[in-house]
């Protein structure tokens, strides 16, 4: 019997951590978070954010977070402002957008799977956070690549606006996990069955 020690290699969860309505809105038709500024002590909520960061590797998100991060911050103007130059970024994406000067981020058009590899390898013992929008994390589940969903849910409806993740998921992919109190939010954590092998090969949910 060999006496070779068993290497176990861990692998990045993928892990899409975001606030919402309680209607599953992400924000409104004009891709605005006013409603989410204006919830009292959204900022002492916000505080909390930097322990999950420091768990994550690399991240990736969809054009319009992107657009919104230029505007909001003015980010052209003000590249400084871009808080993750320490890991991967990538922007997927069907348009060309202006990258932030020095910013190191990769721009992706294909599948998901495709870029999968890069962020996996970036993310080493760490996590990957999908930052948003919802169709981006369909993407992701639809491809096998969807390990945990995180939501911070404000007390606002909006009524209407971009979903939080536009896929039927039922109650034998998601399992509840966590329950907690931060202000008026209410943060809950759902993990995503089943994981299956990550790898180039996993089926695109382009």
């Amino acid at each position: 019997m060999s006496d070779a020690a068993l290497i176990v290699v861990s692998m990045p969860r993928v892990i899409y951590n975001t606030a919402t309505t309680l209607d599953g809105y992400l924000a409104d038709d004009d891709d605005s978070l006013s409603w989410l500024f204006a919830v009292p002590g959204a900022d002492a909520a916000e505080s909390d954010f930097g322990g999950f960061l420091a768990t994550i590797g690399a991240l990736v998100m969809g054009s319009t977070t992107y657009e919104w991060l230029l505007r909001h911050e003015d980010m052209l103007a003000h590249p400084e402002k871009w808080p993750y130059r320490d890991r991967l970024a990538v922007v997927c994406t069907t348009r060309d957008l202006p990258p932030i000067p020095d910013a190191g981020l990769r721009f992706h058009s294909g599948p998901v799977s495709e870029i999968w590899p890069a962020l996996r390898s970036a993310a080493g013992d760490k996590d990957v956070w999908i930052v948003g929008g919802g169709d981006l994390v369909g993407q992701f589940a639809d491809a096998g690549l969807l390990d945990e969903v995180r939501v911070s849910i404000a007390p606002v409806t909006l009524g209407s606006g971009r979903p939080l993740l536009p896929r039927r998921l039922e109650s034998d992919r998601l399992q509840l996990e966590s329950v907690r109190q931060s202000g008026q939010f209410a943060e809950l954590v759902y993990s995503v069955a089943p994981r299956e092998e990550r790898g180039a090969g996993a089926a695109s949910g382009a």
